[in-house]
């Protein structure tokens, strides 16, 4: 059976709640991503922030990114999967929740991410294509 734990890209790099979204955006440019999970004081995930969330909910709304952080764009309760979950919950909790990244826990820590590549490179082309079908309809 393969888990959650054997997809997951490890050592996920967290932004803190109190960073502002430059230092956020830094930190995704030096780390070559699009993403990252925002972690509060405790060290437990708050949310996702990505770069486009800087774009449209703070540069664009004229909202200043040297002082905004990015707790203040975390809304709601972030989707998470379990690092002990199985292939099938992974599909499922992606596609129902149309979400192309998905933040790996065990216990309260965030222990990686699986993204899409992840799905791609380990599982069969049929699951892969039906979870794009889910997330590309509407």
């Amino acid at each position: 059976m393969t888990t959650a734990r054997d997809i997951m890209t490890p050592h996920a790099e967290c932004v803190n709640a109190d960073e502002s979204l430059v230092q956020a955006a830094q930190k995704m440019a030096r780390l070559k991503v699009g993403t990252l999970p925002i972690c509060g004081p405790d060290n437990r995930l708050q949310g996702m922030l990505t770069d486009r969330d800087i774009v449209i909910k703070a540069l664009a709304q004229g909202k200043d990114p040297s002082s905004c952080t990015a707790g203040e764009l975390a809304q709601g309760k972030p989707v998470t999967i379990g690092a002990d979950d199985d292939a099938r919950e992974i599909l499922r909790t992606m596609a129902e929740h149309k979400v192309r990244r998905l933040p790996v826990i065990d216990g309260h820590d965030l222990v990686g991410i699986i993204a899409m590549a992840d799905v791609a490179k380990t599982l069969p082309d049929a699951a892969l294509g039906e979870l794009l079908d889910t997330l590309t309809s509407d």
